[in-house]
C-alpha cells in the first residue's frame, strides 16, 4: 500500500476543505450556461461556458499551477491589475493614495428573476484592502440563449479614484486553436468580413473616433474554437458591445494556451475620475454561444435583438422611398409631391424626405450651410412640411423626415449664436469634416437643444411617422468648454452618455415614432444605439453587388428586419455599375425593402416589374425576412461566385430562399444547394416568385418533402453575372397523411 506523506496529506486535506468552501454560481439560459467558482474572501474563477450540464453538481477542478509561484492559473471572472495576472486587465485603478494595484475577491452574489424570460445574477467583488466594490452583472435571456454582461464600479475612499480602464466583460477560453471572425471597412464599404487564426500575443480591435465609431471596425466578433468558422458545426461564441463611442476588444493568447477576451470602452485618453460614493456603469457586452456553428448563433442574436435590442422589433416595417438619391439637395414642392404620387401608385408605404429641407438665412442647398437651423426652407417648400406630409397621407402613405441634430455647419445661425457648444480643443483650430462641426453632448444645454429640435421637427406635422437620424462626422481635436479642465478626459464617456440621455427622453415622449439609425451609412451599427431605433442604414452604398457582402456580414449578428436595403438606380451613383432591376430588387428584398431613386425613372416594363415586386414582398416575403429565422446556404465570401440564404417562418409553414450569381460561372457549372430549417416530414410546394424574363428554377413548380429539400436540394439556372432567383416554399400537408 502506497504511503501518503504528511505534507501531501495536509495539502490534499486543505484542497478538499477549500473545494467544500467554494460556491458554484451557474448562469443558465435554455441551452447553455456559464459557471463560476467563488471562494469566501478569495477569487471568483471563470470555470465553464458551453452547453448546459445536466445535474445539480458541478465540481470545481483546480487548474495547472503557474510556474515559480504555484498559483492556480484558472482565470478569474474579472481580473484587475495587481497580483500575478498578466493578461490585459479588465480593471485598472489608481487609488486615492497613488497605489496602482487592485486585488478583487468574492463578497457575495444575488440572483433575481426579473420575469419569465430574464434572470439577473450579480456577483459582488471587493478589494482586499481598499473600500472598492465591483458588481459584475449577468443578465440571462432564457429563450434567446443570450447573456448581457456589464459592471458597476464604486468606492468610498477618502478622495477620488482614477479609473484608468474598466471593461464590460472578460471571457477566458482554453482550446487547441482559436479562429476570430471580425469586421472592417470604410464609408460605402462597411462590415467586410475577415477571419484569422489567432496567434500568441494580442489582436486588438478598437476605435478612437468617438462618433461614427463603427464605420471602420465593429465592436463585435465571432470566435470559433479548434477550426475555422462553419455554418452548422463547431463551438462558436459571439460578442457585441452595446456602446456608440470609443471601444476596445482585446484578444490575448498567452503562453499557457489560454485566450482572454477583454471588451469595453476604449481607455484611450479616457481616464475617469470617480468621486467617493458615485457609481460608474459600463455598457453591456451581448454574448451568445452555439455548439452547432454560426447559423444558430445568428438566430440567437436575431431573436434577442427583435425583442430587446431594438424598438418595435415585433412589427412589420414598411416599404419606403427615400428622396436622397432621387433628388439630393435640388428639389421643390412639386418634385416631392410627384415622387410621392409615383411611389404611392407602385405600392410604396412611406415617403422619407432626406437632407435639404431646412435653413433660410443659411439655406441648405448643399452640405456647407444650414445644419443646425431647423426651420423649413420657405423658398423650396412655401407650404411647409405639413403640406407634404398631408399629401403623402392622402395617397395612403406615411411620411418621414431627415435630421442630423448632433452636428452644425459653421455657416449657420446656431454656430454664430452658440460657439461655446462646439467641440473644440482649447485655442486650436476647430476642424471641419463634411463642412461641419460637432456639438458638445456632454453639455446638458446641448442635450436639451437636441430634444427640443426633435420635438419641433415633429411638431411641423401630426403626420410625421418616421425620422432618419444621421451623424456624418467623427471626433477630432477633442475638448469641451463645458467640462472642467481636470475632467477633459471624461469627454468620450460623457458624450455617449449624453446621447443616450437624449434618446431616452425622445423615446419617452415619442414611443411610436419610427427612427432610423444612420451615421454616414453604417457608422453607428451597435446595440447601444440600436436599442432606441427601429432600423439602421447599413451603408450609403446602394450597389446591389456590394450590398450582398455588406448584408451577409451585418446579418451575422444584426437582424434583417432592422437592415434598411434599398433599390437604387442604374448606373449606381456610388460605383457606376450597371445592374438589372430584378437583381437589385432580389438583393434589397433580403432586408427591409425600400427605394432610393427618382421613381419617375421607372417606366414601362421596369415600372410594372417594380409594382409586382413590391406586392410580392409585402404579401409573402416581408413576414419571413423580418420575423423569421435566417439560414445561410452559400456565403458570398466562399469564392464560388454564388450567394444564397433563406428565411423560415417560426412554425416552419413557409420559407423564402434567395440566390444570387455574382460572376460568370461557365456553361458546365450550375448552382445547387441543400436547404435548411424545414420540417423533414412535411410536404412543401416550391415555386419561383419575382420572376424575370427567363425562369431561374428549371423544375418549375414542384412538390416534395422538407427532408428531400434538405438532403437532395435544388438546382437553379443562375450562371451569368447578376442572375438571381427567389423561391417560395409553402407547407401543404404531412407526408404520413398522404
Amino acid at each position: 500500500m502506497k504511503q501518503i506523506r504528511p505534507i501531501a496529506f495536509i495539502a490534499a486535506l486543505f484542497l478538499s476543505l477549500l473545494c467544500q468552501a467554494q460556491e458554484m454560481i451557474r448562469i443558465s439560459t435554455s441551452d447553455h450556461e456559464m459557471v463560476m467558482a467563488a471562494f469566501n474572501d478569495g477569487p471568483v474563477h471563470f470555470v465553464y461556458w458551453g452547453e448546459k450540464v445536466q445535474g445539480d453538481a458541478f465540481p470545481f477542478q483546480p487548474g495547472k499551477n503557474q510556474p515559480d509561484t504555484q498559483d492556480d492559473i484558472t482565470p478569474r471572472i474579472y481580473p484587475s491589475y495587481g497580483g500575478r495576472h498578466y493578461l490585459t486587465p479588465a480593471l485598472r485603478l489608481t487609488h486615492s493614495d497613488g497605489v496602482l494595484t487592485t486585488d478583487l475577491v468574492y463578497a457575495g452574489h444575488t440572483v433575481n428573476v426579473l420575469d419569465e424570460n430574464r434572470k439577473e445574477t450579480v456577483i459582488s467583488l471587493k478589494d482586499r484592502i481598499y473600500p472598492v466594490t465591483v458588481s459584475v452583472r449577468y443578465l440571462a435571456y432564457q429563450k434567446e440563449n443570450v447573456v448581457a454582461q456589464s459592471v458597476t464600479l464604486s468606492h468610498s475612499e477618502p478622495s477620488p479614484v482614477v479609473v484608468e480602464s474598466v471593461a464590460s466583460s472578460f471571457i477566458p477560453f482554453h482550446a487547441d486553436s482559436y479562429w476570430l471572425t471580425h469586421f472592417n471597412g470604410t464609408w460605402a464599404y462597411e462590415m467586410q468580413l475577415e477571419e484569422e487564426r489567432l496567434t500568441h500575443g494580442q489582436k486588438v480591435i478598437e476605435s478612437k473616433k468617438g462618433v461614427r465609431a463603427t464605420q471602420s471596425e465593429n465592436p463585435s466578433f465571432i470566435l470559433s474554437l479548434d477550426g475555422p468558422l462553419a455554418e452548422d458545426s463547431g463551438e462558436v461564441y459571439a460578442g457585441a458591445l452595446a456602446w456608440s463611442g470609443n471601444y476596445r476588444l482585446v484578444f490575448e493568447l498567452d503562453e499557457t494556451g489560454h485566450l482572454g477576451v477583454t471588451s469595453g470602452i476604449n481607455p484611450f485618453a479616457s481616464e475617469l475620475i470617480l468621486e467617493p460614493g458615485k457609481c460608474l456603469e459600463t455598457p453591456q457586452m451581448i454574448l451568445s454561444y452555439s455548439p452547432s456553428g454560426a447559423g444558430q448563433l445568428s438566430r440567437n442574436m436575431h431573436d434577442w435583438a427583435r425583442r430587446y435590442g431594438m424598438t418595435h422589433g415585433d412589427m412589420l416595417h414598411p416599404v419606403l422611398l427615400n428622396s436622397w438619391e432621387g433628388a439630393y439637395f435640388t428639389f421643390d414642392e412639386k418634385t416631392i409631391t410627384d415622387m410621392i404620387d409615383k411611389a404611392a401608385s407602385a405600392g410604396v408605404e412611406m415617403f422619407v424626405l432626406d437632407d435639404g429641407w431646412f435653413g433660410n438665412r443659411h439655406p441648405r442647398n448643399g452640405d456647407n450651410a444650414g445644419l443646425g437651423d431647423w426651420q423649413v426652407n420657405r423658398k423650396k417648400l412655401p407650404h411647409g412640411i405639413d403640406h407634404l406630409a398631408d399629401h403623402a397621407v392622402s395617397k395612403g402613405m406615411k411620411f418621414g423626415i431627415w435630421i442630423e441634430p448632433e452636428m452644425v455647419n459653421p455657416d449657420s445661425d446656431l454656430a454664430h449664436k452658440h460657439p461655446e457648444w462646439i467641440v473644440r480643443s482649447g485655442e486650436r483650430e476647430v476642424l471641419t469634416m463634411r463642412n461641419q462641426w460637432l456639438l458638445d453632448l456632454t453639455n446638458p444645454e446641448v442635450q436639451d437643444f437636441i430634444v427640443k429640435t426633435f420635438d419641433e421637427v415633429l411638431g411641423q406635422s401630426d403626420n410625421i411617422s418616421y425620422v432618419k437620424w444621421d451623424a456624418n462626422r467623427h471626433v477630432d481635436n477633442v475638448g469641451s468648454t463645458y467640462l472642467p479642465a481636470d475632467r477633459q478626459s471624461h469627454f468620450w464617456y460623457e458624450y455617449v452618455r449624453g446621447l443616450y440621455d437624449v434618446y431616452e427622453r425622445i423615446r419617452a415622449k415619442h414611443p411610436d415614432i419610427m427612427i432610423q439609425l444612420c451615421s454616414s451609412g453604417g457608422g453607428r451599427l451597435d446595440y447601444g444605439a440600436l436599442k432606441y431605433h427601429d432600423e439602421f442604414w447599413a451603408s450609403d452604398n446602394t450597389n446591389a453587388l456590394d450590398r450582398i457582402y455588406i448584408q451577409h456580414s451585418t446579418n451575422l449578428l444584426f437582424p434583417a428586419i432592422a437592415t434598411g436595403s434599398h433599390v437604387s438606380t442604374s448606373p449606381n451613383h456610388q460605383t457606376g455599375m450597371l445592374i438589372p432591376l430584378k437583381f437589385r430588387f432580389d438583393v434589397a428584398m433580403g432586408g427591409r425593402l425600400g427605394l432610393e431613386l427618382q421613381p419617375s425613372s421607372l417606366v414601362g416594363e421596369e415600372y410594372d416589374f417594380a409594382c409586382k415586386a413590391i406586392t410580392v414582398y409585402k404579401d409573402f416575403v416581408r413576414p419571413l425576412v423580418q420575423l423569421g429565422d435566417l439560414y445561410r446556404l452559400e456565403s458570398p465570401y466562399s469564392g464560388t461566385g454564388w450567394s444564397s440564404h433563406m428565411h423560415v417562418a417560426k412554425d416552419k409553414s413557409e420559407a423564402v430562399m434567395f440566390a444570387y450569381c455574382m460572376k460568370y460561372n461557365g456553361r458546365t457549372t450550375y448552382f445547387s444547394t441543400r436547404l435548411k430549417g424545414l420540417e423533414p416530414e412535411s410536404v412543401y410546394k416550391v415555386e419561383e416568385i419575382n420572376e424575370g424574363s427567363v425562369p431561374a428554377f428549371p423544375a418549375g413548380t414542384m412538390t416534395c418533402t422538407g427532408d428531400y429539400l434538405m438532403k437532395v436540394g435544388l438546382q437553379l439556372r443562375i450562371n451569368k453575372p447578376f442572375s438571381s432567383c427567389i423561391l417560395k416554399f409553402s407547407k401543404i400537408q404531412c407526408s404520413d397523411s398522404q
